[in-house]
Protein backbone atom coordinates (compact mmCIF):
# COMPACT_ATOMS: atom_id res chain seq x y z
CA UNK A 1 0.00 0.00 0.00
CA UNK A 2 2.81 2.34 0.91
CA UNK A 3 4.61 1.51 -2.35
CA UNK A 4 1.46 2.27 -4.41
CA UNK A 5 1.10 5.62 -2.66
CA UNK A 6 4.70 6.49 -3.54
CA UNK A 7 4.12 5.58 -7.21
CA UNK A 8 1.00 7.79 -7.36
CA UNK A 9 2.90 10.73 -5.87
CA UNK A 10 5.70 10.36 -8.41
CA UNK A 11 3.18 10.09 -11.28
CA UNK A 12 1.34 13.23 -10.13
CA UNK A 13 4.62 15.16 -9.90
CA UNK A 14 5.62 14.11 -13.42
CA UNK A 15 2.25 15.19 -14.85
CA UNK A 16 2.55 18.55 -13.08
CA UNK A 17 6.01 19.17 -14.58
CA UNK A 18 4.79 18.29 -18.10
CA UNK A 19 1.80 20.61 -17.76
CA UNK A 20 4.03 23.49 -16.65
CA UNK A 21 6.34 22.98 -19.60
CA UNK A 22 3.42 22.93 -22.02
CA UNK A 23 2.00 26.13 -20.52
CA UNK A 24 5.41 27.81 -20.72
CA UNK A 25 5.75 26.77 -24.34
CA UNK A 26 2.30 28.15 -25.07
CA UNK A 27 3.19 31.47 -23.48
CA UNK A 28 6.44 31.71 -25.48
CA UNK A 29 4.58 30.95 -28.68
CA UNK A 30 2.02 33.64 -27.94
CA UNK A 31 4.79 36.12 -27.19
CA UNK A 32 6.51 35.31 -30.49
CA UNK A 33 3.26 35.67 -32.40
CA UNK A 34 2.54 38.98 -30.65
CA UNK A 35 6.02 40.26 -31.46
CA UNK A 36 5.59 39.34 -35.09
CA UNK A 37 2.32 41.27 -35.27
CA UNK A 38 3.88 44.28 -33.56
CA UNK A 39 6.84 44.30 -35.94
CA UNK A 40 4.47 44.40 -38.91
CA UNK A 41 2.26 47.12 -37.48
CA UNK A 42 5.22 49.22 -36.28
CA UNK A 43 8.06 48.95 -38.82
CA UNK A 44 11.45 50.55 -38.11
CA UNK A 45 11.23 54.28 -38.64
CA UNK A 46 13.94 56.79 -39.59
CA UNK A 47 15.17 55.43 -42.92
CA UNK A 48 13.88 57.59 -45.76
CA UNK A 49 13.97 56.77 -49.43
CA UNK A 50 16.80 58.42 -51.37
CA UNK A 51 15.27 60.30 -54.30
CA UNK A 52 18.45 61.76 -55.87
CA UNK A 53 22.05 60.64 -55.43
CA UNK A 54 25.22 61.60 -57.27
CA UNK A 55 28.96 61.57 -56.52
CA UNK A 56 31.11 64.19 -58.25
CA UNK A 57 34.93 64.33 -58.21
CA UNK A 58 37.35 66.86 -59.67
CA UNK A 59 40.92 67.84 -58.75
CA UNK A 60 40.98 65.22 -55.94
CA UNK A 61 37.94 66.72 -54.20
CA UNK A 62 34.70 64.73 -54.01
CA UNK A 63 31.11 65.66 -53.22
CA UNK A 64 28.43 63.10 -52.34
CA UNK A 65 25.05 64.70 -53.04
CA UNK A 66 21.71 63.15 -52.07
CA UNK A 67 18.12 64.09 -51.30
CA UNK A 68 15.29 62.40 -49.45
CA UNK A 69 11.59 63.22 -49.47
CA UNK A 70 9.27 63.03 -52.47
CA UNK A 71 6.85 65.87 -51.73
CA UNK A 72 7.17 69.62 -52.10
CA UNK A 73 9.85 69.65 -49.37
CA UNK A 74 12.99 67.56 -49.62
CA UNK A 75 16.14 67.23 -47.52
CA UNK A 76 19.42 67.96 -49.31
CA UNK A 77 22.72 66.56 -48.03
CA UNK A 78 26.18 67.47 -49.35
CA UNK A 79 29.21 65.57 -48.02
CA UNK A 80 32.58 66.95 -49.18
CA UNK A 81 35.74 64.82 -49.09
CA UNK A 82 39.36 65.78 -49.70
CA UNK A 83 39.32 69.32 -48.29
CA UNK A 84 42.29 70.19 -46.08
CA UNK A 85 40.42 71.86 -43.22
CA UNK A 86 36.64 71.42 -43.28
CA UNK A 87 34.82 68.34 -44.63
CA UNK A 88 31.73 68.90 -42.51
CA UNK A 89 28.45 67.66 -43.99
CA UNK A 90 25.95 70.28 -45.16
CA UNK A 91 22.25 69.48 -44.78
CA UNK A 92 19.12 71.60 -45.10
CA UNK A 93 15.50 71.55 -46.27
CA UNK A 94 14.79 72.40 -49.87
CA UNK A 95 11.54 73.58 -51.46
CA UNK A 96 11.18 71.34 -54.51
CA UNK A 97 13.42 68.63 -55.90
CA UNK A 98 16.96 68.27 -57.24
CA UNK A 99 17.05 67.50 -60.98
CA UNK A 100 20.81 67.25 -61.57
CA UNK A 101 24.25 68.27 -60.30
CA UNK A 102 27.54 69.08 -62.04
CA UNK A 103 31.12 69.90 -61.11
CA UNK A 104 33.64 72.14 -62.88
CA UNK A 105 36.41 74.64 -62.20
CA UNK A 106 34.42 77.65 -63.33
CA UNK A 107 36.93 80.36 -62.41
CA UNK A 108 40.10 78.47 -63.41
CA UNK A 109 41.66 78.71 -59.94
CA UNK A 110 42.59 75.03 -59.75
CA UNK A 111 39.69 74.08 -57.47
CA UNK A 112 36.16 72.93 -58.35
CA UNK A 113 32.67 74.33 -57.97
CA UNK A 114 29.59 72.14 -57.63
CA UNK A 115 26.22 73.25 -59.00
CA UNK A 116 22.97 71.61 -57.91
CA UNK A 117 19.94 72.28 -60.10
CA UNK A 118 16.52 72.33 -58.50
CA UNK A 119 12.93 72.77 -59.61
CA UNK A 120 9.98 73.93 -57.56
CA UNK A 121 6.85 71.89 -57.00
CA UNK A 122 3.78 72.61 -59.12
CA UNK A 123 3.09 73.26 -62.79
CA UNK A 124 5.52 76.20 -63.04
CA UNK A 125 8.64 74.17 -62.29
CA UNK A 126 10.70 77.26 -61.50
CA UNK A 127 14.40 76.52 -61.56
CA UNK A 128 17.16 77.48 -59.17
CA UNK A 129 20.86 76.76 -58.68
CA UNK A 130 22.56 75.91 -55.39
CA UNK A 131 26.31 76.31 -55.81
CA UNK A 132 29.40 75.85 -53.66
CA UNK A 133 32.94 76.93 -54.44
CA UNK A 134 36.13 75.44 -52.99
CA UNK A 135 38.37 77.95 -51.25
CA UNK A 136 42.00 77.13 -52.02
CA UNK A 137 41.38 73.43 -51.37
CA UNK A 138 40.61 74.01 -47.68
CA UNK A 139 36.88 74.67 -47.32
CA UNK A 140 33.78 75.55 -49.33
CA UNK A 141 31.43 78.54 -49.39
CA UNK A 142 28.08 79.05 -51.07
CA UNK A 143 27.81 80.89 -54.38
CA UNK A 144 25.18 83.57 -54.77
CA UNK A 145 22.80 82.87 -57.66
CA UNK A 146 20.66 85.93 -58.52
CA UNK A 147 16.90 85.87 -58.85
CA UNK A 148 15.91 86.18 -62.51
CA UNK A 149 13.56 89.02 -61.55
CA UNK A 150 16.63 91.17 -60.82
CA UNK A 151 17.18 91.57 -64.57
CA UNK A 152 14.26 92.95 -66.62
CA UNK A 153 15.55 91.70 -69.99
CA UNK A 154 16.18 88.18 -68.66
CA UNK A 155 12.86 87.85 -66.83
CA UNK A 156 10.52 89.18 -69.54
CA UNK A 157 8.13 86.38 -70.47
CA UNK A 158 9.61 83.99 -67.93
CA UNK A 159 7.30 81.35 -66.41
CA UNK A 160 9.67 78.61 -65.34
CA UNK A 161 10.50 75.26 -67.02
CA UNK A 162 14.24 75.94 -66.76
CA UNK A 163 17.07 73.74 -67.99
CA UNK A 164 20.63 74.20 -66.69
CA UNK A 165 23.99 72.96 -67.95
CA UNK A 166 27.67 73.82 -67.67
CA UNK A 167 29.24 74.68 -71.03
CA UNK A 168 33.02 74.81 -70.53
CA UNK A 169 33.31 77.43 -67.75
CA UNK A 170 29.89 79.02 -68.29
CA UNK A 171 26.57 78.19 -66.64
CA UNK A 172 23.81 78.14 -69.25
CA UNK A 173 20.13 78.54 -68.38
CA UNK A 174 17.48 77.93 -71.03
CA UNK A 175 13.69 78.27 -70.82
CA UNK A 176 10.64 78.93 -73.02
CA UNK A 177 9.41 82.51 -73.37
CA UNK A 178 5.71 83.28 -72.84
CA UNK A 179 3.83 86.01 -74.64
CA UNK A 180 0.76 87.69 -73.18
CA UNK A 181 -2.16 85.28 -73.20
CA UNK A 182 -0.04 82.11 -73.46
CA UNK A 183 -1.10 79.19 -71.31
CA UNK A 184 1.41 77.36 -69.14
CA UNK A 185 1.63 74.43 -71.55
CA UNK A 186 1.76 76.52 -74.75
CA UNK A 187 4.54 79.16 -74.83
CA UNK A 188 4.83 81.00 -78.18
CA UNK A 189 7.76 83.34 -77.58
CA UNK A 190 10.59 81.00 -78.55
CA UNK A 191 13.49 80.09 -76.24
CA UNK A 192 15.84 82.26 -74.21
CA UNK A 193 19.32 81.28 -73.06
CA UNK A 194 21.13 83.11 -70.28
CA UNK A 195 24.86 82.59 -69.78
CA UNK A 196 26.34 83.23 -66.33
CA UNK A 197 29.98 83.70 -65.34
CA UNK A 198 31.38 83.12 -61.86
CA UNK A 199 32.85 86.26 -60.30
CA UNK A 200 34.46 87.21 -56.98
CA UNK A 201 32.15 89.41 -54.94
CA UNK A 202 32.79 91.41 -51.78
CA UNK A 203 31.34 88.77 -49.45
CA UNK A 204 31.34 85.65 -51.62
CA UNK A 205 31.61 84.40 -55.18
CA UNK A 206 28.54 85.04 -57.31
CA UNK A 207 27.06 84.48 -60.75
CA UNK A 208 26.64 87.43 -63.10
CA UNK A 209 24.77 87.43 -66.40
CA UNK A 210 27.29 87.43 -69.24
CA UNK A 211 25.04 87.02 -72.28
CA UNK A 212 21.33 86.72 -73.20
CA UNK A 213 20.30 85.01 -76.45
CA UNK A 214 16.93 84.38 -78.14
CA UNK A 215 16.12 81.42 -80.39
Amino acid sequence: MKQLKTILILLFSALTIIACKNEKGKINKEQIEDNEVLSIENPIQGEQKIVFQKTLTLQNITFDISTTGEGSISQLTIQPKGLEMDNQKIAFELEGQVTNAEIEDLNNDGFPEILIYTTSAGSGSYGNVIGYSVNNGKSISQIYFPEISENKEASSGYMGHDEFAIIETTLARRFPVYNDGDTNNNPTGGTRQIEYKLKDGEASRLFEIHKISEF
